[in-house]
């Protein structure tokens, strides 16, 4: 394995974020600061606790989760996307590095700028909200996995795009809504029986379920099957991605 040339790729990406830091972590940051003002301190003075905890804590992994996605998604489509459309993709092609280092150097990066902003993201809300962590080794296992796991979610639909657009509208109509409606304001067993059997259908619900449970111990699914869930897509992905590499698509388009 040819270490040299992820090592080159990763710290490219990283470098990247430090010249864009203001898109790349300040504006998350101060956009899910304004969720806990809202909801956690204007709004949740007036909701009670859920399962002993503060409404404004309650909501925090999901608020996590929510910036997570979205930042491991839009890090890894771009970061393909750009030699894609400048077309410097031919040279990274050509070069002698095989499609699993151009995975690590470039999943591994995103991975890396979206745990960061979730850790930042963390320390905020702890200047807003009581907090408390019951499990911080399975807390950082939700992180890394889920940060992995839809950075190379990202990274594919940075070989499907075919425009900038393409690059946001999976984030911002499909990511979004699911974890809005993935129980990150409220908790699934709070809906009627109906509609809590329709949320399970929602992959997000099991990722912000596990993660939820190891800062309370508080879970909408067994923490188990939320592993479990978090592995299926993790695989489906890299099987994904080793088709889209064997057969070429999109790569040079």
């Amino acid at each position: 394995m040819n270490l040299y040339a992820i090592k080159a790729i990763y710290l490219f990406e990283m470098h990247r974020t430090w010249r864009t830091i203001m898109q790349s972590v300040i504006s998350p940051v101060i956009s899910t600061s304004l969720y806990f003002v809202v909801f956690g301190s204007a709004i949740g003075g007036r909701i009670p606790e859920i399962n002993g905890v503060s409404y404004g804590a309650f909501i925090v992994p999901g608020l996590i989760m929510l910036s997570l996605l979205t930042q491991s998604i839009s890090n890894a489509s771009f970061g393909i996307y750009f030699p894609k459309f400048v077309g410097t993709i031919y040279e990274l092609l050509s070069a002698p590095v095989s499609y699993v280092e151009i995975v690590i150097a470039y999943v591994g990066a995103a991975a890396s700028k979206s745990i960061i902003l979730g850790l930042i993201i963390l320390a905020t809300a702890a200047l807003f909200v009581p907090l408390r962590i019951e499990h911080p080794f399975m807390m950082l296992l939700f992180l890394v996995l889920t940060a992995v796991t839809f950075s190379l979610f990202g990274f594919i639909i940075g070989i499907w795009a075919d425009g900038f657009e393409k690059l946001q509208l999976v984030p911002l109509m499909i990511i979004t809504p699911l974890t809005f409606l993935g129980g990150s304001f409220y908790a699934v067993d709070m809906l009627p029986p109906f509609w809590q059997t329709v949320t399970l259908f929602n992959p997000v619900v099991y990722l912000i379920s596990g993660f939820r449970w190891s800062f309370y111990g508080l879970s909408d699914v067994h923490i188990g099957t939320s592993l479990a869930m978090t592995a299926v897509f993790l695989i489906a992905c890299m099987l994904v991605l080793r088709w889209i590499f064997r057969t070429g698509y999109r790569l040079k388009s």
